[in-house]
This record gives structure tokens, C-alpha cells and sequence, in this order.
């Protein structure tokens, strides 16, 4: 079948978020008057796990954002990647990313949540190195997997915890029974690794340096990805568990606590760069730390500032994300220090980036604005510290004002004699989607009462555990937020105008970072390859008997383990006057099977080494004849000769054996022998001493002949009882003749090597 080529997959790609977006649109009314739904499948009903779903104004409000970006960022993506000769395999990806969105915030089951919170790690992995020939989208795209993936082990289990303490993995029985859980002794072991979880993937200190080394992805995924969607997911997590986990003082100072040094973290990173990307990701990442902020503080103005933040930072950034993709798609750089007069060539993409700058940086009639004021306002009533948090968040906003300033208007604007040369003019694909989610955060600013509060009033009450009537205004009148805002202008201007003796200096700064957590993920990283290559360096010797030996002596090990604090005593009397009964023909084999192990040690042959061990298993096989085991002795002798035959047909095929040649390495190896064959003999004697009391032994005696239909009744158990067990002997067999076969087709070069 020929490959579909990828502009053809545009349609459906695009159609895809854009069915999902108008279908969650029927439940907009519904939901805003107060109602919920609730589907599930029956999945592994053995382990209350279900794929069980949950729709509320929350989820709502999520599963809008995922869909309706989706929809742009395939649209955007045809033209952005047009010729990729991998683009439908990227439209691929990036839908599994969004079903898997869709499916942890829709999830009603905390095990189902996991399930998808790992898909949106693995997805955004094959995302991040979507440029698999590049060595640096390759190391960017483990570096997001490693953290993330560890963060979600952590977040397994601490669901598993919050399961059981709660009684239920059904997450709205949970948020019903916080005073339960809170009251728990292990409240605090899983808030810590849920928290752990949800700050790895939302890019919060100390694991913040991952998102912008995912920049080495494609434009799309940084905007879908590292702005609107993933990195929100743990937000979206602890805001999901507030009713239950939240309100306590541990949950309170980590959030932010964490949140702030984020948030300062990030804002003083932003100003550092002059990759436009780079910038991007980094303000992202200090307003990740703000979302924080406004969790730990907790109260309805920070909850309600929560999520117009959410809501006006998802358009504004996925618009700038865009915008920088289009000047690096239109002028092949991303360095604003050498972009100028963009606007001359690219006014459609000027307009939005203007748009959206002055969204992001909070300016009148945007809904940035609105949010950023109610974000100052949170945080002075955050009590005590809320001086000191605002301060905090206050700075974020004046590097966002100076963000703002750089792509909203000194990249488009100004007049230049030499405007940067445009390569590759922006279609329509590329400018119709950052217009319209500058457009978007414009209307929401004019028109928040009708556009924004019913959407904002449903997503709150599952977060407060009540409804909250609010209302969002443009303008209340000259109040604190409003003074507040000017000012933040008028430093972010300030800035500016040193931003570029920042640049100069912060070379300076790069011996800090060698010892920042980046570097010290590196640092293990690396060590952990170098210790991986020095233990299989020892481990895999490539000698059957080293291999062997360490199975022995792990086996001594865990017998010895689980005797240690009570070795059971032998009472060997009985066993030693056997020894007066021995017949003349039992010390015949006897004296065959010695001196042959001694013979074995000896020996340089490989011929001699196989006739010796030939010697030794007939004259088990003869013992099984003496006591009682014609069966067992019939399949002994059967596998000695086959294994004779076969050794002796494949010796003079095999390369040249190395026998042990130093004294000391033989004496080890017999003593690893004789250890094994001693602790064999004790475990017999001591079964056979202290016998276990099994209804087995009854139930197969009486059912083998009238079940099994057979009078020998080791049979009926090999066949029928234990007929899986037989099948895989049987496998295993099969594959130790396919190896025997490989061996038989073995061609060696001269001097015995490949």
C-alpha cells in the first residue's frame, strides 16, 4: 500500500479535535447549570480498575482547551511541516497526545488517570524527537521521558495510597471524603508523591530544566505541548485533588514555596536569552510557578485566578509560540538581537504578535489584563506572606512586559534602512491560527461577563467543592490591581531599555549552572551509563560457568536468607544406620560417579569431558532403576544420550574451548559446586525430615484415573493437571533445538573466529 502522503491527512488530522471541541460544546449549558455525567467500561473488574469517565465543569474546561488548540496546531502543522516526509507520522503522535489529554482529565479512575498520564509522557517523547537524526532532539526528548516518567512512578504510588485511604480509586467518591483522608496516617506520604508527580510534569524547581531543552521539538509541539496542554497537567492534577488533599499547612507552604522559587526561577531565566523560544519557555516555566502559587494559597480569589490565568495564558503563549515559529520558518533564526522590521514582509503575523504580546503582558481591553489584576489581588490577600508572594509574582510580570516588548514590537515595528531578509513567506495556514487565538484573548477581555464567567463559574466549583458566583470585568474603576498594573508597565519599560547590558552580563552567570539541577541530572545520567558498562563488563563474562555460578550461589543466598533466624534441625540417625544396609552394586555406582568428578576437574578434552558426564548420568539413571524409578530413570537415560549424540555431532563445529587454566579458579568453582550440592542435600533431608501436608498429593491420587483416565499418575499430572507447565518444557526445548540448529549451520573463518 502506497504512503499517504501527510498534506492529504490534513483534513482528517484537523477534523479529529474539531468533531471532539463541538461536541463538548453540547455539554456547555448543561454543565453550567450545575449538572455532571458519568460513563464507564468495565475493564479489569478484578482490580477495580475501569475505564471510567467523568464530565463536570472542570474537566469541561480542560477538554475545550485541548480540543480547540488542537485543531490550529494541525492546521498550522500542514504548512510548518509541509514536505516533511514524516508528517503524517507526526499528525499520528500528536493525536495519541491529545486522546491522552483528553482521557486524564476526563478520567474518574485514579488507575485510568495514570494509564494516560504515562501515554502523555510517551506521546510527548515521540514528539520532542520527532527530529530523531538530530542528537539533541533525541537527548531533549529522554531527558522529558526520564523526569516525567520517574515523577509518574512516584504519582502511581501515591494513588495507590490515596486509593486505599480513601477506600475507593473512584475520584468523585474521593473528593467526598477529604476529612477522611486528611485524618490519615498516610495522607502525607501520598500528598508528597503526588506532588512529586504532578511538579515533575508541570516543569516546577527542581525539575524545571526539562521544558526548555524540549524546545528541540517541532514549533506545533511547543505551543500544543509546553504551553496550552501537557505542562498544565499537573496543575489540572492538584487542582482535581484540592477537595481532598488540599487546605492543610503542608499542602499550603510546598505549593508555594515551590511555586515561588519557580516563578522567580523562570522570570529571571526568561531575560538571560536571545533565542526566542528559549524566552518563551522560560516565562512559561514562571507561569507554571504562578498557577502554583494560586493552588497553595487556595482561597476563591486565587482559585478563581487560577483559571482565567489558565485561560488567557493558553492563548497567549500558544499564540506567541506560533508567532516564533513563523519568524523562524519566514527568516531561518529565532535570535531576536539580529530581527528587525518584520513587519514590512510579514504585517499579518506582526498584527497577531502584537495582539498577543499585549495580552501577555496584561494590558487593557485583554483578558491578560483581567487576570493579571486578579492575580495581584489573590496574592495581597494571601495573608501573612502575601506581601512577599506578590512580590514574587509581580516580578513575572514585569519580565513578561519586557517579553512583550521585544516580540510585540521591536522585532515588527520599527523603521529600519535593512529590514531582516524574508526567505520563506507565511501562508495562510501559518497566520490565520496566532490571529485567531490573539483574537480570542481580545474578545474574552471585552466581553468577559459573556464569554468567560459562565466557563470560569462551572470549572471553579470542583476545585472550591461549592459554587461561587463571580463576575469578570474590564474595569473596577481605580482600584489597587489597576496601580498595581501601571507600575508593572512602567518597570517592564525600564527594563527594556537595559535589557541588553543584561545579555552582556549573563555569560557571566554560566559557572552557576554547572551546578544546577541540569547538571546534575547530566551527572547522573552519566554515571549511570558508565556504571551499566563496568557491572555488564563483569556480569557478562561470557562464560556459561560464570553465569552459572552467580545462579548457584543467588540460590544459596535466598536459602540461607530465609533459614537465617531459624535453621530447623536434622535428626540424621535414621539416615546413618541406612548407611550399614548399602549393597555391593550401590558402591559400584558409587565408586563410577567419584572418581569420574574427579576425572571431570581433571581433564582437557572436551571428548573426555562429554564421556565422563555421559558415565555420570547413566549411573544416576541406574540409581532411579534401584529405588524404585523406572520412569524417571527411563528419561534420565534418554536425555544423557541425546546429550552425548548431540555434544559429540556439534564438537568438531564449536570454536576452541578455554579451559580453567589457574588451580585457584578450578578450587573456586568446586567449592561453588559442592556449597550448591550441600545445600541440595540439606533442603531434601529436611523436606523429607519435616514434610509439608499438601491436599495435593490426595486430590491427584484419587482423580488421575477418573479424570485423567491414565493409571500413571505422574503422567496425568505432566498432561493433564499441569499441562501448561509441559508446554512451556516444551517451548523451551524447541529452543534449545532451534540454538542447536544455529550451531550445526556455524561457519567459522580461519583461526576459529567470526
Amino acid at each position: 500500500m502506497q504512503r499517504i502522503p501527510g498534506r492529504q491527512l490534513l483534513v482528517p488530522a484537523a477534523l479529529l479535535p474539531l468533531v471532539l471541541f463541538a461536541y463538548f460544546c453540547t455539554y456547555l449549558s448543561e454543565i453550567i447549570s450545575g449538572k455532571t455525567f458519568s460513563f464507564a467500561y468495565s475493564w479489569v473488574p478484578e482490580l477495580n480498575i475501569n475505564l471510567a469517565f467523568y464530565l463536570d465543569g472542570l474537566s469541561l474546561f480542560f477538554a475545550l482547551l485541548i480540543s480547540g488548540f488542537g485543531v490550529f496546531i494541525m492546521v498550522y502543522s500542514a504548512e510548518y511541516l509541509r514536505g516533511h516526509p514524516l508528517l503524517n507520522r507526526f499528525y499520528l503522535y500528536l493525536s495519541v497526545f491529545m486522546l491522552s489529554m483528553l482521557g486524564l482529565v476526563l478520567a474518574d479512575n485514579l488507575i485510568c488517570l495514570f494509564i494516560f498520564w504515562e501515554l502523555t509522557s510517551i506521546s510527548s517523547y515521540l514528539l520532542i524527537g520527532f527530529s530523531h537524526d538530530n542528537p539533541v532532539s533525541r537527548s531533549s526528548a529522554l531527558q522529558a521521558l526520564l523526569v516525567t516518567g520517574l515523577g509518574g512512578l512516584a504519582l502511581m504510588t501515591g494513588m495507590i495510597l490515596l486509593g486505599n485511604v480513601g477506600g475507593t480509586y473512584t475520584i468523585s467518591e474521593l473528593l467526598t471524603r477529604g476529612e477522611l483522608v486528611k485524618s490519615h496516617p498516610l495522607y502525607l506520604p501520598a500528598l508528597l508523591l503526588i506532588l512529586l508527580g504532578a511538579f515533575t510534569k508541570s516543569a516546577q524547581f527542581p525539575f524545571h530544566f526539562w521544558l526548555p531543552n524540549a524546545m528541540a521539538a517541532p514549533t506545533p509541539v511547543s505551543a500544543y505541548l509546553h504551553s496550552a496542554t501537557m505542562v498544565k497537567a499537573g496543575v489540572y492534577l492538584l487542582a482535581r485533588f484540592t477537595p481532598v488533599l488540599g487546605g492543610t499547612e503542608v499542602w499550603q507552604y510546598t505549593l508555594v514555596t515551590i511555586g515561588a522559587i519557580t516563578a522567580l526561577l523562570g522570570a529571571l531565566l526568561a531575560v538571560q536569552h536571545i533565542d526566542l523560544k528559549a524566552i518563551l519557555a522560560n516565562t512559561t516555566i514562571s507561569s507554571l510557578g504562578v498557577l502554583m502559587i494560586m493552588l497553595g494559597i487556595g482561597t476563591p480569589a486565587a482559585l478563581e485566578a487560577l483559571l482565567v490565568f489558565i485561560l488567557a495564558h493558553a492563548l497567549n503563549k500558544c499564540a506567541l509560540f506560533l508567532i516564533t515559529g513563523n519568524i523562524d520558518h519566514a527568516t531561518g533564526t529565532r535570535d531576536f538581537k539580529v530581527l528587525y522590521g518584520l513587519a514590512l514582509n510579514m504585517r499579518p503575523t506582526a498584527v497577531a504578535a502584537t495582539m498577543a504580546a499585549l495580552s501577555f503582558a496584561g494590558m487593557v481591553p485583554f483578558l491578560g489584563f483581567i487576570s493579571k489584576e486578579m492575580l495581584y489581588d489573590a496574592t495581597l490577600g494571601a495573608g501573612k506572606a502575601g506581601f512577599l508572594i506578590f512580590s514574587i509574582v509581580f516580578i513575572s510580570k514585569v519580565v513578561a512586559i519586557l517579553i512583550a516588548i521585544i516580540i510585540g514590537y521591536k522585532l515588527f515595528w520599527p523603521r529600519v534602512s535593512e529590514p531582516t531578509p524574508i526567505h520563506h513567506p507565511c501562508g495562510l495556514n501559518l497566520t490565520i491560527p496566532p490571529m485567531v487565538m490573539a483574537s480570542a484573548a481580545l474578545a474574552f477581555g471585552m466581553l468577559p461577563g459573556i464569554m468567560a464567567t459562565p466557563l470560569i463559574q462551572s470549572a471553579l466549583a470542583p476545585i472550591a467543592g461549592k459554587t461561587l458566583f463571580i463576575e469578570l470585568k474590564i474595569w473596577h474603576g481605580l482600584s489597587l490591581g489597576l496601580i498595581n498594573s501601571i507600575m508593572t508597565f512602567i518597570l517592564g519599560t525600564l527594563v527594556y531599555t537595559v535589557h541588553s547590558r543584561i545579555i552582556e552580563f549573563s555569560p557571566r552567570l554560566t559557572p552557576l549552572y554547572n551546578y544546577g539541577p541540569n547538571s546534575i541530572y547530566q551527572f547522573f545520567v552519566t554515571g549511570l551509563v558508565k556504571g551499566s558498562s563496568k557491572l555488564i563488563s563483569i556480569i557478562q563474562s561470557g562464560y556459561v560457568r560464570s553465569y552459572i555460578s552467580a545462579i548457584v550461589l543467588t540460590m544459596v543466598g535466598l536459602v540461607a536468607l530465609s533459614l537465617w533466624n531459624k535453621v530447623p534441625l536434622l535428626n540424621l540417625t535414621q539416615e546413618i544406620k541406612m548407611l550399614h544396609d548399602v549393597r555391593l552394586y550401590e558402591l559400584v555406582l558409587l565408586f563410577l560417579i567419584l572418581p569420574g568428578l574427579f576425572f571431570l576437574f581433571k581433564t582437557h578434552s572436551r571428548l573426555i569431558a562429554i564421556a565422563i558426564m555421559g558415565i555420570i548420568g547413566y549411573s544416576v539413571a541406574l540409581f532411579y532403576i534401584l529405588f524404585g524409578a523406572p520412569d524417571v530413570a527411563a528419561t534420565q537415560l534418554l536425555i544423557e544420550t541425546l546429550t552425548v549424540v548431540l555434544f559429540v555431532l556439534v564438537l568438531h563445529r564449536l570454536p576452541p574451548f578455554r579451559f580453567i587454566s589457574h588451580k585457584s579458579k578450578r578450587y573456586k568453582y568446586i567449592l561453588i559446586s559442592a556449597l550448591f550440592g550441600a545445600m541440595m542435600t540439606y533442603v531434601v533431608l529436611l523436606v523429607k525430615q519435616y514434610p509439608l501436608h499438601s491436599e495435593l498429593k490426595q486430590f491427584y491420587g484419587d482423580n488421575s484415573y477418573l479424570q485423567g483416565h491414565g493409571r500413571n499418575i505422574v503422567n496425568v499430572i505432566l498432561v493433564d493437571f499441569r499441562g501448561f507447565d509441559t508446554l512451556g518444557e516444551i517451548t523451551v526445548l524447541a529452543v534449545a533445538a532451534i540454538g542447536i540448529v544455529a550451531l550445526l549451520r556455524l561457519r567459522l573463518e580461519k583461526g576459529g573466529k567470526r
